[in-house]
């Protein structure tokens, strides 16, 4: 294992990244351990980018993960949040093809890199391991499907509602049982619904006017969760 020269508590991180997958071998925790680095990111700073080769499975210890695409006129389209522990990017790792999106930190985050070839041999002789990625893989592509759809057929305020839902159950509240756990720019709120910034500012305000959120700068409080979820069924 290696670190780079912030104060990372590998020990931890190395179980942490561990529990994801549970049918690890005593060897191929050894294997794991010796071809593991993680690396700090602080707060808007790029993990890969869209293109790039990746160099083995991207595993989220600490922190939150926006994965994104730019779009037409330089306008990005969020793919994909991340949260911790979770692994990211690894589509174009089992297709052997370069990044589709760049992921950047939402927050000061912790990235480890399982190596490539080392974490290939694990799955190629751990059957059971194996059946458990492709689970998690086929539940993302599941997941993408219903979220292209909602882009696609929903109206604004749909589009919007029901990004504030996905972020309340991705991310959770606070203590307080209102305040989404993610603090996104309007820009942000804009690209991961498909929409203008200046359409998610209005969307958001006519929302805070009818009583459903409040707004903070870029806490937003969820004040009425039924009304919030017929917004985002109704579309």
């Amino acid at each position: 294992m290696s670190r780079n020269s912030y104060n990372i508590d590998i020990e931890s991180v190395f179980e942490g990244v561990c529990g994801l997958f549970p049918n690890l071998k005593p060897e191929e925790r050894e294997i794991m351990r010796n071809n593991i680095t993680c690396q700090y990111f602080r707060k808007g700073e790029i993990i890969y980018k869209e293109g790039d080769t990746p160099q083995g499975l991207v595993c989220l210890s600490k922190g939150k993960v926006k994965l994104y695409k730019e779009g037409v006129g330089g306008r990005d389209q969020i793919v994909r949040m991340a949260k911790p522990i979770g692994f990211i990017g690894y589509r174009a790792l089992f297709a052997e093809e370069n990044y589709s999106a760049t992921a950047e930190a939402l927050e000061d985050s912790v990235v480890c890199i399982i190596e490539k070839n080392a974490f290939m041999g694990i799955l190629r002789n751990n059957a059971e391991l194996t059946l458990n990625i492709l689970k998690s893989v086929a539940t993302e592509l599941g997941f993408s499907t219903n979220r292209t759809v909602t882009l696609t057929q929903k109206h604004i305020r749909g589009r919007l509602a029901e990004s504030l839902i996905f972020l309340r159950d991705t991310y959770g509240l606070e203590d307080d049982g209102k305040t989404i756990k993610v603090y996104l720019s309007r820009e942000d709120l804009a690209n991961l619904s498909n929409m203008t910034t200046s359409n998610a500012i209005r969307t958001l305000s006519g929302f805070a006017e009818e009583g459903v959120i409040e707004l903070d700068g870029r806490r937003i409080k969820i004040l009425d969760h039924h009304r919030l979820e017929r917004i985002s069924e109704l579309g």
